[in-house]
């Protein structure tokens, strides 16, 4: 199987996105107990990291977060997710920039899988990394990459950031919010990690 890819720009934001979350202190005390290097605190130190590490350092650096708050690592994973979202749509190019500006003008059924089918675009590596799928009037993300869960062992789904994403990517399109679940992830020795988005009542 080949190695997991994931974007330098988009992980560099990722740990600007922690240092605001987080503050200076508590980003510096996570790495030093995680025995991570202290530079993992500036988006800078990822200038040059490729793309097979930069995936790894994404999955690093959610792991210690995860040890570090515990049972509170959820809520700031879910936070530091949609807080990414803004930048994702910052740094896209211009095509991706108009292409939402279209979505947010499509009718509300038509606007959630197409913000959904745009951050998979954003978040992919390649073309199937992330696939979206209707399910009846639910949806479902399947992330076949997944980064986050690279090399991680749990018992429970553990890709916060990427539920955080798909939240606050929803809400961006639609001014409404979702219920987000992680229903398997590759943590847990699945073979993809499935998101599934309630729209229907």
């Amino acid at each position: 199987m080949s190695e997991v890819k994931f974007s330098n720009r988009i992980l560099r934001r990722f740990v600007e996105t922690v240092a605001l979350e987080l503050g200076a202190d508590q980003f510096n005390a996570m790495l030093a107990l995680s025995k991570l290097p202290a530079e993992w605190a500036k988006p800078e130190a990822f200038a040059k990291t490729d793309a097979i590490e930069s995936a790894k350092t994404y999955a690093t650096l959610q792991a210690a977060m995860r040890s570090y708050y515990g049972r509170g690592a959820r809520g700031v994973l879910l936070r530091v997710g949609q807080r990414l979202w803004e930048h994702l749509l910052d740094d896209s190019a211009l095509g991706g920039k108009a292409q939402a500006a279209v979505i947010k003008r499509l009718p509300l059924n038509t606007r959630r899988k197409s913000i959904l089918e745009l951050l998979a675009r954003f978040l992919g590596n390649q073309s199937g990394d992330i696939t979206v799928h209707t399910l009846d009037l639910d949806l479902l993300l399947v992330d076949n990459a997944s980064p986050a869960a690279a090399g991680q062992r749990e018992a429970m789904p553990i890709c916060y950031v990427t539920q955080g994403l798909i939240r606050e990517s929803l809400f961006w399109a639609t001014a409404q919010g979702y219920d987000v679940e992680e229903t398997s992830c590759k943590a847990q020795g699945h073979h993809a990690c499935e998101f599934k988005i309630t729209t229907g009542k």
